[in-house]
């Protein structure tokens, strides 16, 4: 009983802090407000890194995503309408390209949007990489580094674990720093 309130008081702090730190609200002109992050990276050392919750389900194209055991993953939380995601989307696209040989895979997860103005995202930037919609799963990162603003990105270890987040727009630099330091700690 005490986990299930514990979860469920999780969950509802993540939905908080994405939904009512930037206001959620439309403007008159459609536009959507949001907690938009400054780009701050944040690297956690191994021995203190806690295990990111499973990341699994059905994609928007319909096919089954699981992260590859002793895999690095890279998590993107996105939306359509914020404009920090349509400015970071061919970097992150890229990036999953280059790293693709080393075995690293990508996932986007999308908060506070539909799926269809997602689809229409997706084939706008040609993102390549699955994008699941589940609001739970990005509440289960409260334990580690949990996704703080749209975007954020986060790196998970080859032992499941949170390794590194960014909150806000990724650059090449910052987003390759962190996946290069992952994959230099072997296996």
């Amino acid at each position: 009983m005490r986990r299930l309130i514990g979860w469920r008081i999780a969950t509802v702090g993540t939905v908080l802090l994405l939904t009512a730190c930037g206001g959620g609200v439309s403007t008159p002109g459609g536009e959507q407000s949001f907690v938009s992050g400054n780009g701050t990276v944040t690297f956690i050392a191994p021995v203190k890194r806690v295990l990111a919750p499973t990341i699994t389900g059905i994609d928007l194209a319909g096919a089954p995503f699981r992260k590859t055991a002793g895999g690095i993953l890279v998590v993107n939380v996105w939306a359509s309408w914020c404009a920090p995601c349509r400015a970071e989307a061919p970097t992150l696209e890229q990036l999953s390209k280059n790293y693709a040989p080393s075995g690293v895979q990508f996932v986007g997860l999308l908060t506070r949007d539909n799926d269809d103005a997602a689809r229409a995202f997706l084939r706008r930037f040609a993102i390549t990489y699955p994008t699941l919609h589940d609001d739970k799963l990005i509440a289960a990162f409260n334990s580690s580094l949990s996704p703080n603003a749209i975007p954020t990105t986060l790196v998970i270890d080859r032992k499941n674990r949170v390794a590194a987040r960014i909150s806000g727009e990724v650059t090449v630099a910052s987003l390759s720093g962190m996946i290069n330091r992952v994959i230099g700690e072997g296996a």
